[in-house]
């Protein structure tokens, strides 16, 4: 009986050192300029690398150009500077498509 306690306390210990591993998912739709300039959520570049699969992945373009992909984020950077408030996405949308 004792053995049977010293064993489960051993296995209790082991599980709480354990490092807890959350699952982490975000809503880009929801990301304001402010948190993607701000580095608040993750490194912009991270966000600027799934937003442009998203839009090259709606218009069936399968073509990664990384210098026009850097010069885009530069843009989209600068615009969030002035209006920290938008959403990325229709920042994105307005900076890419009025450059167009």
């Amino acid at each position: 009986m004792i053995r049977s306690a010293v064993g489960s306390l051993v296995v209790a210990i082991v599980a709480m050192n354990q490092p807890a591993h959350a699952q982490v998912t975000l809503d880009v739709a929801k990301v304001t300029c402010d948190q993607w300039a701000g580095y608040k959520i993750t490194n912009p570049q991270n966000i600027a690398l799934w937003i442009s699969g998203y839009f090259n992945g709606a218009r069936g373009n399968t073509v990664l150009d990384t210098q026009r992909l850097t010069a885009d984020t530069r843009k989209v950077r600068d615009f969030c500077i002035t209006n920290p408030q938008v959403p990325i996405m229709q920042a994105v949308e307005k900076v890419i498509a009025s450059a167009k």
